[in-house]
């Protein structure tokens, strides 16, 4: 029996990343260059918005001082009228008996709002949503999960962190934890040895 169990949110409980990508590309396009949103999707899962756009710089050049500010607009929007839960995150949450938050590097004011745009604001109240920006500490350090774990009262030999991405992973395994992995692309070459993948939410149950 597990402590807690944290879950990551974009990519893991939500379907926002391939909506983050495509909005990238699009703004992008708008500057004249050619972006493809599947580079966008592998290059940035899972890491902290500021390295996404310093990544961006050094392959485009200099950015618009708002280009930031003009993605988290246009993504809210997008997320808001298109987001939709991972497939089976709410049936797993519902059925789950072990404590449960949510640890991203997000801002919390858009983890909170994917979660209502997903339907699954109910099972995360305010105390169980953990943001990087709060706790001064991005994937792949450790700090938000054991930040996470604390909170939670939870040893963080006893959590299961279930993540979507490299930074998220090095940081669940950083911090001690148990994790897994929700695997979306045909390949993972950058998943640690040892560490389970599995293909669908419904597979976390076996490793509960």
């Amino acid at each position: 029996m597990h402590d807690a169990v944290i879950f990551d949110c974009d990519g893991t409980l939500v379907d926002s990343e391939t909506l983050s990508a495509e909005v990238f590309a699009e703004l992008l396009a708008e500057l004249g260059h050619d972006a493809d949103p599947a580079w966008i999707l592998r290059s940035f899962r899972g890491r902290q918005f500021a390295t996404s756009l310093e990544q961006l710089a050094a392959r485009y050049g200099a950015l618009p001082e708002d280009f930031g500010q003009r993605f988290r607009d246009r993504a809210d929007a997008v997320y808001r009228e298109r987001l939709r839960e991972i497939e089976g995150a709410a049936a797993l949450l519902g059925a789950l008996h072990h404590p449960a938050c949510v640890a991203s590097n997000a801002p919390r004011a858009k983890i909170e709002m994917c979660l209502d745009a997903a339907g699954l604001r109910r099972f995360f109240p305010g105390e169980r949503v953990f943001s990087a920006y709060e706790v001064g500490a991005w994937k792949p350090a450790p700090g938000l999960f054991l930040h996470a774990a604390a909170a939670m009262g939870a040893d963080p030999a006893r959590c299961l962190v279930v993540e979507d991405s490299e930074p998220g992973v090095l940081a669940g395994l950083a911090a001690g934890m148990r994790v897994v992995a929700i695997v979306h692309e045909e390949a993972a070459p950058w998943l640690p040895a040892g560490v389970p993948a599995i293909r669908s939410l419904a597979a976390l149950r076996a490793h509960l």
